[in-house]
């Protein structure tokens, strides 16, 4: 038997536009010689879909746009599909057996993920039966996602007859994941006995990434089938005496190309699924916007990104060099404002108000202020979405202006430390030489005082990044950091820092999780918080 695995890039809400996408797989997968297709969890609404679910509405429109998907399902092969399902007032994450143009069975998702980015418990009841089904003499269970994560829903529908089990899932992306995934849905094996086929779902959805990176394990443990990370993808299973024949796997990734590949794909689905016609960005000549210009325009192409300088009297004249190097290497429509007339503009009025006080972060600010007031004009002016260039490092700790380089409406590198924004530079180089050397070379700068270096304000990159994924990502306290070699004084700065810059990462746009613990969904600290971590 032939199994296609339908690795879809859904839309939430586009009911019409991800059955199209389901339509065409069944089509694709019939003629390929596929008696069953399995799709993502979910994948008829797209995931998630968040506070849509409360909404009778949709629901109302996600069972009709099922009805459709049972009728026009094509003949000679069955279909698994995850959607919405709503039954006697109760709201459930469902997937459904299509075959012979009738919705045949139902499986309700029994465990609700309610941590990290997940709020399942939000919107679902848990199910709490098994769901078999026969087809071609082999007996298939169906879960949904979270149902492998722990022991349980797998053994039931191996208790129910299941010989398969056929996992539907929408399991977004971070660093690792898919190693977690393998150790989980072995545990699954190791318990039940039988093998595993595990669908996943690809695309970007607002600040989560999915990879996709679905495959599956015989009854041993091994893995026999994996398909492409980052991309959809139509694969297959064959199943001999209910046993998946191995196949040649798409080999691993460096974690480098990971996630430039998350970050790329990203970039891609907000701009588009949200109509965009292209983006922008301010350059300064340093790393973080070079970068993000690279990411956008490989998401995108060149003709749909525009890149701003804006120097000021405080701008080297290397940083506007390498700036129309790297503009000139990537091919994009580069254009270069000078701010001096403006924040001179603004000193005179303010002269007043500020006599006798002493230059500092308040006239740094201003000019940030003024770059991002100008690429929001344009952005006005042309539709294009504005780019923020900003580091996880800076966001943890407050290096960002609020309504300065802050201002935009999608933060590409917010999950990406200072420490692999540099690693990113030099993947990206070798893949196709783009970014000047001296870019990733020279320190880095804000260059909004003269002689400013960041290193005047911050701790080394290599130790902030170590203490903040250790607070953030992994939840350590400052004993446990200092235990770790980092120095008390240090510890305490940038955790007191991290907690005092929360009023400002709330006001930040929205950006792409690539860790186990962004600054969005699973990062929810109280901005008025008078709470300080014990030393």
């Amino acid at each position: 038997m032939k199994i296609a695995i339908a690795q879809l890039n859904c839309t939430v809400g586009d009911l019409e536009g991800n059955a199209r996408l389901i339509l065409e797989s069944c089509r694709r997968a019939a003629a390929g010689g596929a008696t069953l297709a399995v799709t993502p969890e979910l994948a008829l609404c797209g995931y998630p879909p968040e506070d849509l679910l409360l909404r009778d509405s949709f629901h109302a429109s996600c069972r009709a746009a099922l009805q459709d998907l049972a009728r026009q399902c094509p003949a000679g092969i069955a279909l698994v599909v995850g959607h919405p399902h709503e039954a006697d007032g109760k709201r459930y994450n469902a997937a459904s057996l299509i075959r012979d143009g009738q919705v045949a069975c139902t499986y309700l998702k029994h465990r609700l993920p309610n941590y990290t980015v997940f709020d399942e418990d939000r919107y679902f009841e848990p199910g709490s039966r098994p769901c078999v089904f026969e087809h071609q003499g082999v007996r298939f269970g169906v879960n949904i996602c979270a149902d492998v994560w722990e022991a349980g829903p797998a053994t039931m529908a191996r208790d129910a007859g299941a010989q398969v089990l056929l996992v539907l899932n929408a399991s977004p992306y971070h660093m690792t994941k898919q190693a977690t995934r393998y150790d989980v849905v072995r545990e699954r094996v190791k318990e039940t006995g039988i093998p595993a086929i595990y669908a996943n779902m690809v695309g970007g959805q607002d600040e989560l990434v999915f990879d996709g990176a679905s495959f599956a394990v015989d009854g041993q443990g091994s893995v026999t089938h994996q398909f492409p990370l980052f991309e959809e993808a139509l694969g297959w299973v064959t199943l001999e005496q209910a046993s998946p024949v191995p196949a040649p796997l798409t080999p691993p990734q460096i974690l480098e190309a990971e996630v430039y590949q998350a970050l790329t794909l990203g970039v891609r689905d907000y701009i588009g699924k949200n109509g965009f016609p292209g983006a922008l960005l301010g350059l300064s000549g340093g790393i973080d916007s070079a970068v993000t210009l690279a990411i956008a325009v490989d998401a995108l192409g060149p003709e749909r990104v525009r890149a701003v300088m804006m120097p000021s009297q405080y701008t080297a004249d290397m940083s506007l060099e390498d700036a129309r190097g790297l503009a000139e290497n990537l091919g994009v429509r580069y254009t270069e404002i000078p701010i001096k007339p403006m924040f001179d503009a603004f000193l005179t009025a303010l002269a007043g108000e500020f006599d006798g006080l002493p230059f500092d972060t308040t006239e740094e600010n201003i000019q940030s202020r003024i770059r991002g007031t100008l690429l929001m004009a344009l952005s006005n002016k042309y539709g294009s979405i504005v780019l923020t260039t900003g580091n996880k490092s800076e966001m943890s700790v407050g290096y960002a202006t609020l309504y300065g380089d802050m201002a935009g409406g999608f933060a590409v590198i917010k999950d990406i430390s200072k420490t692999l924004v540099y690693r990113l530079a030099h993947y990206r180089n070798g893949v196709a030489p783009a970014i000047p050397e001296r870019i990733i070379t020279r320190a880095p700068s804000a260059e909004l005082r003269p002689n400013q270096k960041d290193q005047d304000s911050l701790p080394p990159y290599d130790i902030l990044d170590g203490i903040v994924e250790a607070f953030v990502e992994q939840d350590k306290s400052p004993q446990e950091i200092i235990a770790m070699g980092y120095a008390r004084g240090t510890v305490e700065r940038v955790v007191k820092l991290i907690t005092l810059s929360e009023y400002k990462r709330r006001q930040a746009p929205a950006g792409i999780r690539i860790t186990p613990r962004g600054f969005g969904k699973d990062w929810r600290y109280p901005i008025t918080n008078k709470y300080r971590h014990p030393l």
